[in-house]
């Protein structure tokens, strides 16, 4: 008999009324700080303006926040918030007791690589900053978040994979019960390739490349690698909405897909058009000479 790996850990750390501390809000802002620092040892190795990169860190964190949040309520969840609207940005719902703080339920990776895409996309615009070379040194820092997020799932017991024999199967008591079945833990699955793309992406900018990487190379690599493995673990995870339960491939395989086709284009352009861009200072902080 398999001797399985019982998993029956209380998501909540502490709790004082309505606000509680949960781990996955903890792995959370732990994924934002520990990227937040290699993002910033990149930039001051390359001599950027810190006041530039600490606003665009701050503003970056906002929107991917707004992004995780958005895309599972548009993507996974509309029927219901279509008539909730409050509800999306509203972390507190209202029970017998009075309202309780809740922390926003549902957030979905793809919604916040869009929103990390669309917030670069503004502030290269508005700062004159090169949109590659700021996407390529962002995609070196966000696995670690990433595979901090995947580890809050865990904690939450969410996010399951389906029934299975291997021996390192979880059995996720808070969602089966006392006699659960072994499950396959593709948090864990998902976590791993994160921090293996992270060291991977250190490795080729500081001790490969050093720093000297082609244009859309870092940010086509975490794309490629990324999304290609969410399709494939998507294969032994449990359906999170119910109307996934009729689709051939679930919303998390078709919005994958994009994603990958646009990495293998910065891969393509990394490739043949070889070219090293470097960070421009705005145009405000450039000194005139007479």
């Amino acid at each position: 008999m398999l001797n399985y790996i019982r998993w029956d850990v209380d998501p909540v750390i502490v709790q004082a009324g309505p606000v509680k501390l949960a781990w996955y809000g903890l792995l959370l802002v732990a994924g934002f700080i520990f990227a937040y620092m290699t993002f910033k040892k990149i930039a001051m190795r390359e001599k950027v303006d810190m006041r530039l990169i600490e606003k665009f860190a701050i503003w970056t964190i906002v929107w991917t926040i707004v992004g995780l949040r958005l895309g599972h309520c548009l993507f996974y969840d509309w029927a219901y918030f279509k008539d909730h609207i409050l509800e999306i940005f509203v972390p507190f719902e209202q029970t017998n007791a009075g309202w309780q703080f809740t922390g926003f339920q549902g957030l979905a990776s793809h919604g916040g690589v869009i929103g990390i895409i669309l917030f670069t996309l503004y502030f290269t615009w508005r700062k004159k900053i090169n949109l590659l070379w700021l996407l390529d040194r962002l995609a070196i820092a966000v696995p670690v978040a990433a595979c901090l997020v995947r580890c809050g799932n865990l904690m939450n017991s969410e996010i399951i994979g389906t029934f299975t024999s291997l021996p390192w199967g979880f059995e996720f008591i808070k969602v089966d019960g006392e006699n659960a079945p072994a499950r396959h833990p593709t948090q864990i699955y998902e976590a791993l390739v994160y921090i293996l793309l992270f060291c991977y992406q250190l490795w080729y900018y500081f001790k490969h490349s050093k720093g000297h990487i082609p244009a859309g190379r870092s940010v086509g690599t975490l794309l490629v690698v990324i999304f290609t493995a969410r399709f494939l673990i998507e294969f032994v995870k449990e359906n999170q909405v119910p109307f996934e339960n009729t689709m051939t491939l679930d919303m998390g395989q078709w919005l994958s897909i994009p994603f990958i086709i646009l990495g293998l284009g910065f891969l393509g352009w990394s490739i043949f058009k070889k070219d090293y861009p470097t960070a421009t200072k705005p145009k405000s902080e450039q000194k005139t000479t007479v």
